[in-house]
């Protein structure tokens, strides 16, 4: 089930928690963490992901964990999936096949090439 509320992205706890707090110049920023300049405009404004390689150099400046980096990525990723996921119909449930007609002349050696 999808939660209601879009997560924030990592790009804006950034922005709101690390640079404006510490009034930080940008220019050395990108020099510090070995970004783009334009990467990191990409990031603070929503429009990149933060990658590990990035989360480890967040982490390493900032004295957090790259864990929480890449989880706040993650969860913003996956709340936009499942706004625009399509649903699919289940195979298996509590490992008991479902017998739906698109199932139906499916051999367990079917499964397989799933």
């Amino acid at each position: 089930m999808a939660k209601k509320r879009k997560p924030t992205h990592p790009g804006e706890i950034l922005d709101e928690l690390y640079i404006k707090p510490l009034n930080l110049n940008l220019q050395k920023l990108f020099d510090r963490l070995d970004i783009a300049r334009n990467t990191l405009f990409k990031i603070r404004s929503g429009e990149a992901n933060i990658t590990p390689a990035i989360a480890l150099s967040l982490a390493e400046a900032f004295d957090t964990t790259p864990q929480l980096w890449l989880n706040l990525q993650q969860a913003y990723d996956l709340w936009i999936e499942e706004h625009e996921h399509k649903r699919v119909e289940p195979i298996v449930r509590n490992g008991v096949i479902i017998p739906i007609p698109q199932n139906m002349g499916m051999t367990r050696s079917s499964y397989s090439k799933i």
